[in-house]
């Protein structure tokens, strides 16, 4: 999946007049059914199932918010398939209308940009819930899972409950991370995927339980595992591929403690500063050739390379300093290719300078509790975004296998400013 990209000056973006805001558009029966079609050959090649739990409860006409694991771009697919033919909206970022806004607008899609505030988004989805009498469905994690374990979610997302008064649904994917993780470089496996669809909040249950107890039930059906599922259901992954790219999420090597040498290839991860070889196996394990494997379970690795950015944080070593490609977002025309730059990163927040000194943004870490970042964006390469509700920045650096980490540090700067 590409993205329509514009060479252009900045100071020509800058003279753009800001996106119109539009209310959202109830998809009709013509779209919804479309969307499911479309849908079908990727369902049917991963023989999915769902099994539904306590969905008498919702009225066939009663509009709730659905809110879904993310995975991997067949959530949607499987949403559409699951929920037809209930009307629903669907809570997009907004470079997903770049070049197709008006399909987006009539498969009911409402734009919002990813770990910025964004009082418009609450009002668009109210006014989906109350006026059009359609349900809305959330992604509450914004981005896609590094590790297969779930990301952060706001602590908001409570009160928002609180604010809708409607049923709430879960949507939990199983298997769509082990056919297509973010690291792996849009190469499918030969996967089953399933979903659990349960109601599991009534306007009641929302009326009499507080955003913090509200967050705690959202917190249990969002705390998953997708390596420890692979594992417990013994599915095998044969494809010789299945290490490519690895080294984005293993960034650090827990032998030698290098940063950025690791390169994922074929069944292997590799560090070229000290030669150890790491052997991911079908169940999803993985082993050290020389027989001491520090972490034989990927996410423990992660949560690790998380403990290790926090104490530079906290010891005042961490620091990113990068040149940069940058893009920017300011309408779903195009994204706009401006030039290059530097993109540093500290506990003070991101800093961005470029386009011949004319681009100078600055971003506090206390702006987002998370940070919009990946892996081969749109096929153009690793990515972070920072901006605010004017314009987004992409920045595409110039070091490798600097992403994940800058997202560890972005979560726990947010955690630390918070506190303090």
């Amino acid at each position: 999946m590409k993205i329509k990209v514009k060479n252009v000056d900045y100071d020509y973006v800058m003279s753009l007049p800001p996106q119109p805001h539009r209310h959202p558009k109830k998809p009709n029966i013509l779209f919804r059914t479309l969307l499911k079609i479309v849908s079908t050959p990727d369902l049917l090649a991963t023989r999915f199932k769902c099994e539904k739990i306590g969905m008498q409860k919702l009225g066939k006409k009663e509009p709730a918010l659905i809110l879904m694991n993310h995975s991997s771009f067949i959530d949607l697919k499987i949403a559409s398939s699951v929920l037809y033919p209930r009307p629903f909206n669907i809570v997009c970022t907004s470079d997903g209308f770049v070049g197709k806004n008006w399909l987006m607008r009539q498969l009911g899609c409402i734009p919002t940009q990813k770990f910025v505030s964004d009082l418009t988004l609450i009002r668009d989805i109210k006014y989906a819930l109350g006026m059009l009498h359609s349900s809305v469905l959330m992604y509450p994690e914004a981005g896609y899972s590094f590790d297969g374990t779930a990301t952060t979610l706001p602590d908001t997302v409570g009160k928002l409950l609180k604010m809708l008064g409607v049923p709430v649904i879960m949507i939990r994917t199983y298997g769509a991370f082990s056919r297509d993780p973010l690291y792996n470089g849009l190469q499918l496996r030969r996967v089953k995927v399933s979903a659990k669809m349960e109601y599991i909040l009534s306007p009641d249950d929302i009326k009499q339980k507080s955003a913090d107890e509200i967050n705690d039930i959202l917190h249990s059906h969002f705390t998953f595992d997708s390596f420890r599922w692979q594992q417990q259901t013994a599915l095998r992954i044969t494809e010789g591929f299945r290490a490519d790219g690895l080294n984005r999420v293993l960034y650090k090597c827990p032998h030698c403690l290098a940063e950025g040498d690791m390169h994922g290839e074929g069944i292997t991860l590799t560090c070229h500063s000290c030669g150890k070889v790491y052997t991911l196996d079908e169940l999803g394990y993985i082993f050290a050739e020389d027989g001491t494997t520090e972490f034989p379970h990927i996410p423990d690795w992660y949560t690790w390379q998380r403990k290790c950015v926090r104490e530079e944080i906290e010891a005042g070593k961490y620091a990113l300093d990068t040149e940069v490609d940058i893009c920017m977002l300011v309408n779903t025309k195009c994204l706009y290719r401006v030039g290059n730059g530097r993109l540093t990163h500290t506990p003070d927040g991101f800093h961005l300078v470029g386009c011949d000194g004319k681009l100078d943004y600055s971003q506090p870490p206390i702006a987002s509790y998370c940070l919009n970042s990946d892996y081969f964006w749109y096929e153009l390469g690793d990515m972070i975004c920072i901006g605010d509700r004017r314009v987004l920045y992409y920045c595409f650096p110039h070091r490798r296998d600097i992403v994940t980490k800058t997202r560890l540090a972005a979560e726990e700067l947010f955690k630390i400013t918070r506190r303090n």
